[in-house]
Order: C-alpha cells, then structure tokens, then sequence
C-alpha cells in the first residue's frame, strides 16, 4: 500500500502502527470532506494547466464514486493506508494510473488534512446552530405554558426571593442566544481555506489558485499566510471546543436544576416515566440517568478543550506530528455536543410543572426583601428597614 510519503524503504511495522494510531477510523468522517476538496483542486489544477479536460472528467467521476461508496459504507480506509488522504489517492492511482498520482500536484498532505477538517467542521457548526434553535424554541414553548407560575429563587442553595418559571428558563434563552453569537464567531474564523498553504511555506515554482479552489469549496476566502495555516491547526480547534463547552456549560446546569426540582423534596417538574431508569434492587426508583449523563458529559468536552490547548503549546512554528492528536477531541466533542442537545430538547418538550407544588413551596421568608422596601418607601433608610425585617427570620 503506497503511502503519500513513500520512500524506498519500508516503515517498521510497531512504528508504523504507533504513528498511525486510530487516524484510520476517525478519517471514515472526513472522506467525503477530502473527495470535495481533492475536486476544486483538481478542478484548478486543470485551470493552470497541469491536468487537462479529458483527465479532470476522470478525476471527477473516480473522486464521486468515492463519495458514493462512501454513502454506503463501502469505501475503506485500512489502517497501512494511516489516513483518509492516502486512501483516496491511493483508489484513484488504482483506478487512473499515473493520472491519480496527478492529484497530489501543488498540495501537501498538510494542507490537505486542514482542509477537510475545515470543511467537516463547517458543516458540524452548522446542524449544531440548527439543534440550538430547537432547543430554544422546546425551552420557549415550555415557558409559553408555565411562564407565569411563581418558583422560589436560590443563592446559597437557600430560598433568596421569589421569581417565575419564565425567569427561570428565560435566563437559558439568553445564553443560547449568546451561545449562537459564539458559533457564529467561531464560523467565521474558520470559513477560511488552508488549501494552497502545502506544508506551510507554500508552493514553489508553480502559481496555484487558492482564491478559486477556495470559492470552490465555499470558503468566504483563502488563509494568505502559508505558515498561519499551519499555526491555526489546534488554535481554531480550540476555539470551536471552547464553544461546545460553553454550550455544554448550559445543559449541565439546567440538566442540574431539573433534576433538583424533580426530587419528592420539591416536586415543582415531572419527568415522563419512560424518560427514567429503574434501580436493580429498589423497585421504587425512576433514575434521571439521561439528565445526570448530560451533566457529566459536559465535563469531558471541558476536558477535551483543554486537552487540545495543553497538546498545541510549547510547539516550534510549522507543523510537529503531535498535531494529530488534535482531531480526536473535536470530532468526539461534536458529537457529544449533538446528543446532548438532541436529548435536552427531547426533555424539555416532556416535562411537567406543578403549579401547587411551586406555591406550597413560595414560603414567606422569600417576600423578606419586598418587606424591607415597603419600609423604605414610608422613609425608613434602608439599613434600619433591613435589620427591622431581619429580626422576624
């Protein structure tokens, strides 16, 4: 199996399956990422001349049978092949002959890993902003239904002063709107092409088209700087890891409070049956497992962000092969980020809130601070009107 860096020598195989690690199979995500980037390259390969019409016909019509073996689960990448990359080339040269080693002109496998990432993580940010607006809109219609029902509110895990379900869950709104505003400063960062950066000194003696092959792939422009190209791969990981985690951050404290309030203790939401799971001795229990693996799930994004961060410093300019390890987190953490929205919005839309139960629980030490105020709307200072009220508790 030809490698893209093949030499005439053959690899030790314990090095060789240490170095590949499980690339392999991750890269099964990145296939047809990598068949529409090997296309608008050949696509401008074929606008300088180096390949001509009747070959980037071929190369086409090979790169979408690619993507149609992909779609059935059909086009393998073996673990001798180490990644998606060589996978593909290696099924064109199979396929094309010499014309499938033409494909490689004028990119490195830098370049080309970058911009599949950036392409598969494009379309991720997009289906998350997607399960975002549903989980607003499940978020806004609960609350269309319960918003005026009257909770107590917390500080200190104490009963602080009374507020409402609309409050309450309005107050996760806003930071899924602020989360939205985050994805898209994200998107924005990354909706740049790396493809033509090579190893990150660029190409030499031949004037490639990254505007094109960037317009191509939808890319709003192309990165200029050759060497950024490379120094960006982890930094914008990160950044798209830190807004999962934000996202993730949110999930888990609501994730919290629901199951507070699901308690017997309180008893102001219901959570369907067939949401729960049993215990294997107590026949009682209705487990909120989802809730709780919700929760702890944010957690290991955290982790995975800072995994990432940890993983990209201390690094010389250029690409350094511990790069690899950064695409791991980011496609596990998508994925994570996707579920747990998926299995919030499935929650939200099915809770119940009792309105007795809120009331019974609205006891009047909540009104202590609507006390004090009426003392000082008669002129009493509000020190004085404090400590007055005080004494009652």
């Amino acid at each position: 199996m030809t490698k893209l860096w093949q030499k005439d020598y053959k690899l030790n195989e314990e090095i060789e399956n240490f170095t590949v690690g499980n690339d392999f199979l991750l890269d099964k995500e990145l296939v047809k990422y990598d068949v529409l980037g090997s296309i608008a390259h050949a696509t401008m390969l074929n606008k300088i001349n180096i390949i001509d019409n009747n070959e980037l016909q071929k190369l086409k019509k090979t790169l979408i049978e690619i993507l149609e073996l992909d779609k059935k689960n059909k086009f393998e990448i073996k673990q001798e092949d180490e990644d998606v990359h060589t996978a593909i080339e290696n099924y064109l040269t199979k396929k094309l002959g010499n014309l499938g080693k033409k494909i490689h002109t004028a990119r490195s496998r830098n370049d080309q890993v970058l911009t599949a990432l950036r392409l598969y993580e494009k379309e991720e940010l997009k289906e998350i902003k997607t399960l975002l607006g549903q989980y607003k809109d499940s978020l806004l219609t609960i609350t269309k239904k319960y918003g005026k029902i009257k909770i107590p509110g917390y500080t200190h895990m104490q009963k602080a002063m009374p507020t409402d379900v609309k409050t309450w869950l309005g107050s996760f709104i806003s930071s899924i709107e602020d989360n939205l505003r985050l994805l898209d400063a994200a998107y924005s960062i990354i909706d740049k092409s790396p493809l033509g950066s090579a190893a990150g000194f660029g190409i030499p003696s031949i004037k490639i088209n990254k505007k094109m092959t960037a317009s191509l792939m939808g890319f709003s422009e192309a990165m200029s700087n050759p060497m950024y190209a490379q120094l960006s791969r982890g930094k914008l990981e990160a950044t798209i890891l830190h807004l999962l985690s934000q996202i993730m951050l949110d999930l888990n404290k609501l994730s919290t409070d629901l199951m507070l309030f699901n308690m017997q203790e309180f008893g102001f939401i219901s959570l369907p049956k067939d949401f729960c799971t049993g215990s294997s001795i107590m026949p009682q229990k209705k487990n909120p497992d989802v809730l709780e693996l919700v929760r702890a799930k944010y957690h290991v994004v955290l982790g995975e962000e800072f995994k990432v961060k940890s993983m990209i410093s201390n690094l010389i300019s250029g690409y350094n092969r511990d790069l690899q390890l950064t695409k791991e987190p980011v496609i596990s953490s998508l994925e994570i980020v996707k579920s747990c929205i998926k299995m919030m919005v499935l929650t939200v839309s099915k809770i119940k809130i009792d309105e007795k139960k809120c009331e019974e629980a609205l006891t009047k030490e909540l009104y202590a601070t609507e006390e004090a105020y009426k003392l000082v709307k008669k002129g009493i200072p509000f020190r004085e009107a404090y400590k007055k009220v005080s004494r009652k508790f």
